[in-house]
């Protein structure tokens, strides 16, 4: 029996069959909007997923331009035309999925994805944010370290939302297997954190997005490298920053160190009562 995203391959490929000589962007849409599952609290993350996997093949087959179109067309639909929730939405962030697929599979379009990718990071949507994640996870996959290098330079430069982005998508253990990602990781998120220490514009929405995410990225990383990352988060819990200390203790809370680790945990919890 087909899982869900099975199904999903099944049918899309039938629509992509057509592709690039007929133009499928209408039975393409109609199709992912009226499996959307929007409006509602979950997407169709198996159908994104499956998006994702056809593009990949597809991009290995079809005339790049074409391919790479489609997603950049389908990542464009701004949030005037598809609100949060909205069923239309979910075919921005198919496309966006679509970017880091293209990006992943075409060298040459691994450095216009990326861009393309850290303004899309700025979107207002969260379900386009989560978007930009599940891509830049696609791209990493590759284990290119031109990807890493590129995102150092996202938390040199870029605002709360771009950083988002970087720690959300490295938040992903098969990327940190190998203890060089890990440490890469490890070394962006203490970036990240240095750049909101030493930032006094902490009201905003756009950084209380940043926060959320890093209350849960660090524990995944530590996870992956727990010596280094628990000396990493024994240093923030001496700060005397609020935010930092609220970072620390929900990190904590995760199952994936409490589990593991009891003792550690048990220890810095004490340091951030």
């Amino acid at each position: 029996m087909l899982s869900k995203e099975q199904k999903h391959v099944v049918e899309l490929s039938e629509i992509f069959s057509h592709f690039p000589n007929s133009n499928i962007s209408e039975y393409l849409f109609k199709y992912l909007t009226a499996n959307s599952n929007l409006p509602g609290p979950r997407g169709n993350l198996e159908l994104a997923a499956a998006f994702e996997e056809m593009i990949s093949s597809r991009a290995a087959i079809d005339p790049p331009k074409e391919i790479w179109e489609l997603c950049s067309t389908m990542a464009r639909i701004s949030a005037e035309e598809a609100p949060v929730n909205d069923p239309r939405e979910f075919i921005a962030f198919c496309g966006v999925r679509g970017l880091g697929a293209v990006g992943a599979t075409l060298p040459e379009y691994q450095k216009k994805a990326l861009l393309d990718l850290r303004t899309l990071a700025k979107d207002s949507r969260w379900r386009m944010r989560e978007g930009v994640a599940f891509a830049l996870q696609k791209l990493l996959s590759g284990g290119d370290v031109k990807v890493w290098r590129e995102l150092e330079e996202w938390i040199k430069s870029d605002g709360w939302l771009v950083l988002r982005g970087v720690v959300a998508g490295i938040a992903e253990p098969s990327l940190l297997k190998d203890s060089s990602s890990a440490e890469w990781a490890l070394k962006a998120n203490r970036r990240v954190i240095k750049r909101t220490a030493s930032s006094e514009d902490r009201k905003s929405e756009e950084f209380r997005t940043l926060r959320k995410a890093l209350g849960y990225s660090i524990s995944v990383v530590v996870r992956a490298i727990p010596s280094a990352g628990f000396r990493f988060l024994e240093e923030l819990a001496q700060s005397n920053d609020t935010d930092i200390k609220w970072i620390v203790r929900e990190n904590l809370k995760k199952n994936r160190l409490k589990a593991n680790f009891p003792k550690e945990v048990a220890f810095l919890v004490k340091m951030v009562e």
